[in-house]
Order: structure tokens, then sequence, then C-alpha cells
């Protein structure tokens, strides 16, 4: 079977989309491959987020991964062992327009670079510095969520708390995922709950 991956270089993966679409839980899932493959791999996540765990990369779903948190991305520098050959990075949005800089820098060392986070804000702008990485990756996954409101792909994070600022850290009770017809710019009220008596196992 042919090796979509170049050998002997750097890259970079961005893996991207909305609040619930899977972005954590494909990152998890590539740094687990890659462990299996028996390679070096270091994880990183902004300190900002801790809504899960204060050190541990966490999806919705309960996912978890170590992880380094970093409040600047040149602390990944600081922290980066001689050997690490893959570097994950979570929530790359809170991270600023300096963590592209690094990322380059990584990919230049010869690492394979992934990273994962919101491309738009909950207003449906481009999230800095996504855009700029979505530019540099050899790589790119866009990944849908399914909309709370009609059902049909989303690909939007519908803010439910009547909060302005861009940053507002926040997971099921502060976004909903919605397609483009269905969000709307302004906080909103939330849907129904779900039922989860599904994933209930005694």
């Amino acid at each position: 079977m042919h090796n979509p991956y170049p050998k002997d270089i750097g890259w970079v993966e961005v893996v991207c989309g909305s609040m619930f679409s899977g972005k954590t839980e494909e990152l998890i899932r590539r740094i687990k491959r890659a462990v299996y493959g028996k390679q070096k791999v270091q994880v990183f996540k902004p300190k900002i987020d801790n809504r899960y765990d204060d050190s541990a990369v966490v999806s919705h779903s309960q996912l978890k991964l170590l992880s380094t948190p970093i409040e600047r991305p040149d602390e990944i520098f600081v922290h980066l062992k001689p050997d690490t050959e893959v570097v994950g990075i979570d929530e790359v949005q809170f991270m600023g327009v300096d963590v592209v800089r690094v990322v380059e820098e990584l990919a230049r060392r010869g690492l394979r670079v992934i990273c994962a986070g919101l491309d738009q804000d909950y207003q449906g702008k481009p999230f800095e510095p996504m855009p700029q990485l979505l530019a540099i990756a050899e790589y790119i996954t866009k990944e849908l969520a399914i909309c709370v409101v009609c059902g049909n792909p989303a690909n939007r994070s519908q803010r439910l708390i009547a909060r302005e600022e861009r940053v507002l850290v926040g997971a099921a009770g502060a976004y909903e995922a919605r397609c483009r017809k269905c969000h709307v710019v302004s906080p909103a009220e939330a849907t129904p709950a779900q039922n989860l008596d599904l994933f209930k196992v005694n």
C-alpha cells in the first residue's frame, strides 16, 4: 500500500471544524497511531483550556491524552525533547499567530506536526491563526458536526451564552453545532437536551 506521507522531511497536518465535530478525537486517533508505530510523540495544549482536565487533552466524548499545557507557543521549544518525532497541538486557535512560526520551525526540523482547532469563531468568522495554518499545511481535514436544529452537516459553533468576547472556552451548555442556515451571529437559546441513554452502559 502506498504511504501518503513523505519521508525524511517534516510536515504540517491541520484538523479543523466546528465545536462537536470530532477534531480532538481525530487528533487523538492520529497520535495513538504514531505511538503504536513506536514514534516519539509530545502533545501540547493551551493552559486556558482546562474544561475537562488541567493537563490532559480531552475530547467531548471523554477520550484522553496526556499533554503539556502552555501559555505561549514558544514554550513548545522549551519542553521539546531531542528525540521527539511527532508533535500534536490541540485547540490551536487559542495559541495566537505566533504559533504559525513555531509550527513552521518544527516542520523545518523534520517533525510531523498535527494541529487541531476551530476554523471559525462564534460569529462564523475565520479564527486566526487557523487560516494561516491552513495555508502552510500539507494535509487538511475539515470535520463536520450535525446541526442540532435541522440535522444537516454543521460547520459553525452557535454560542448560547450572552457574552461578546471572542475567546470563551466552553463545552455543552455554552455552544451547539449548527449549519449555516440555522446559525445566528448573536447568542441564541439552546435547543432541548438530547436523550443520551444509548451511552449509559452498566
